[in-house]
C-alpha cells in the first residue's frame, strides 16, 4: 500500500493529518498497538517539524506486511548541522512556534528512537529528506 499527503508550513492544525490516517489503517491491519504507538510518534513528530520549519513538504508511505517505510522530504532551509540537530533540546523553532507549545527540540530525537532504521540528508537552502523504517509485528489472529 502507498500514500502520500502533503503538509504545508505553518499549518498546525492539519499538522498530524497523516499520522492520524496511517494509525487508522495499521488498526484496520491489525498490527500491535505498541508498533503503531512508535510510527505514529515517528510520524507526527516528522510532520511537525515539516509545519514548524519548512515552507511545505511531502510524506510518502508505504506499508507492507513486514514494515513502514515513510519517507518526509520537505522544501526549507535545511539543516546546516545534522549532529547539532540531534542533540535532544537543540532547536531552532521560531518564538511563534515555541509559544504554540512546539519547538522543544525533541522531534528528530524521537524520531530516531521510535524507528528501527533512521535516515537525515540535509541541503542548506533546499530542504530534509528524512527516511524511516519500522518493522511491523502482526497480531496473531491478524492477516
Amino acid at each position: 500500500m502507498h500514500f502520500e499527503f502533503k503538509v504545508q508550513g505553518g499549518d498546525f492544525v492539519r499538522a498530524g493529518n497523516a499520522s492520524s490516517q496511517v494509525k487508522k489503517i495499521l488498526k484496520q491491519l491489525n498490527v500491535d498497538s505498541s508498533v503503531i504507538k512508535r510510527i505514529v510518534v515517528a510520524l507526527y513528530e516528522g510532520e511537525v517539524n515539516i509545519a514548524a520549519h519548512a515552507f511545505n513538504g511531502v510524506i510518502y508511505v508505504d506499508i507492507d506486511t513486514e514494515r513502514i517505510i515513510i519517507k518526509l522530504d520537505d522544501n526549507g532551509p535545511g539543516i546546516p548541522d545534522i549532529n547539532l540537530a540531534m542533540q535532544p533540546g537543540y532547536s531552532t523553532a521560531s518564538p511563534i512556534v515555541r509559544e504554540m507549545g512546539f519547538g522543544a527540540g525533541m522531534g528528530l530525537p524521537n524520531i530516531k528512537d521510535n524507528t528501527d532504521e533512521f535516515k537525515i540528508t540535509s541541503e542548506v537552502g533546499k530542504g530534509t529528506c528524512l527516511e524511516i523504517l519500522v518493522n511491523l509485528k502482526v497480531n496473531q489472529e491478524g492477516v
